[in-house]
């Protein structure tokens, strides 16, 4: 079962439980104004013997002289208990279902009118309610470990003026041209996520935007309605060894990250080489890669660490497969973190 599976399936419980509870809640309310308006009591009895003698009396009357005396006498009923209600200061609607989505009564789907077809499948007929587009999209922030990204962490506040125009000898081009580059294929990655599978992979020192493209990324695809997770090198391999030697002792969060690892959409792994290697997380991690390179699964690492000193922590397996199935990114210049500070004391000097 795919991760978007999975989601979907703790959705629709979700939403069941939404209908029960409104349908506790109604009990509860009925029975309040019950004991204290009886005779609302007595139209809501005769309200349902009424429906019960139209479909009795279905077959022995003309239908439309009986619908149209039904309607008559359930309209008048219905208009007195709404009187009833708003004599002892009640909302008129007090007794009616309440639900969290009006448009899909909580069920999260609402009937495609546009198809006609509706002998073929029942479920073909429906389409997601705009609530249940966000409730998945709210779930997908909430497993992806990235609830608590910024407002500003988008591709619209990119802000190319930390990168300089000047040419840098050593790659041919100024940090600026570089980045701009960079940012596109960023842009390219997210348009063609449905339709192309890819990899990236940013490297080059701290404070040059790995991880703010990680986040715009991520920030799109998630309200996009994709599924993301993004970890820390240390929380990957903290769950790979907890997974082989405390599982049982796991927090539930963690179990959740571990089973969705190879499904999800995309996993983003950032601060690649921090981590703390051994002879079996090594394998954990490989088995990672290579399982969503087979399932073209969409992988993003991110790392300060420099790529002539991989083959110090990683295996030739693990380096001949990302390097061979990623498109790496070299990012160079000023740190921007640095930059920032200078600007804030300079501009407090003022």
């Amino acid at each position: 079962m795919t991760n978007k599976e999975v989601q979907y399936k703790m959705l629709l419980k979700q939403y069941d439980q939404k209908r029960t509870r409104a349908a506790e809640a109604k009990r509860t309310r009925e029975e309040e104004i019950y004991k204290k308006i009886p005779d609302i009591e007595r139209i809501d009895r005769s309200l349902n013997q009424l429906g019960i003698s139209l479909v009795k009396s279905a077959l022995s009357a003309s239908p439309d002289e009986l619908i149209q005396g039904y309607r008559h006498k359930n309209e008048e009923l219905r208009r007195h208990k709404k009187q009833l209600l708003a004599e002892y200061g009640y909302p008129i609607d007090y007794l009616d279902m309440h639900y969290d989505c009006r448009l899909c009564k909580d069920t999260g789907f609402i009937s495609d009118v546009s198809n006609k077809d509706t002998i073929a499948n029942e479920y073909a007929n429906h389409r997601p309610c705009k609530c249940f587009k966000q409730s998945l999209i709210n779930l997908s922030y909430d497993q992806s470990n990235l609830r608590s990204i910024g407002v500003d962490q988008n591709f619209s506040n990119f802000n190319f003026d930390y990168y300089s125009d000047q040419l840098d000898k050593e790659y041919n081009k100024s940090p600026r041209k570089n980045m701009e580059m960079i940012y596109q294929q960023c842009i390219d990655f997210v348009e063609q996520f449905g339709y192309r599978r890819n990899n990236l992979l940013f490297h080059g020192p701290t404070g040059l935007g790995k991880t703010f493209l990680c986040n715009c990324i991520a920030k799109e695809l998630l309200n996009q309605g994709h599924s993301v997770l993004y970890l820390s090198a240390q929380e990957l391999f903290k769950l790979f060894e907890e997974s082989r030697f405390h599982r049982e002792d796991m927090e539930e969060n963690a179990k959740n990250n571990l089973d969705v690892l190879l499904t999800v959409d995309l996993l983003i792994i950032d601060d690649f080489g921090t981590e703390a290697t051994n002879s079996f997380t090594g394998p954990d991690l490989f088995h990672v890669i290579n399982t969503r390179a087979l399932n073209k699964t969409s992988t993003i690492i991110s790392t300060n660490l420099p790529l002539n000193d991989w083959r110090t922590l990683y295996s030739d397996r693990i380096i001949s497969r990302i390097f061979g199935d990623y498109s790496v990114f070299r990012l160079f210049g000023e740190d921007i973190r640095l930059l920032k500070k200078w600007n804030q004391k300079a501009t407090a000097h003022k």
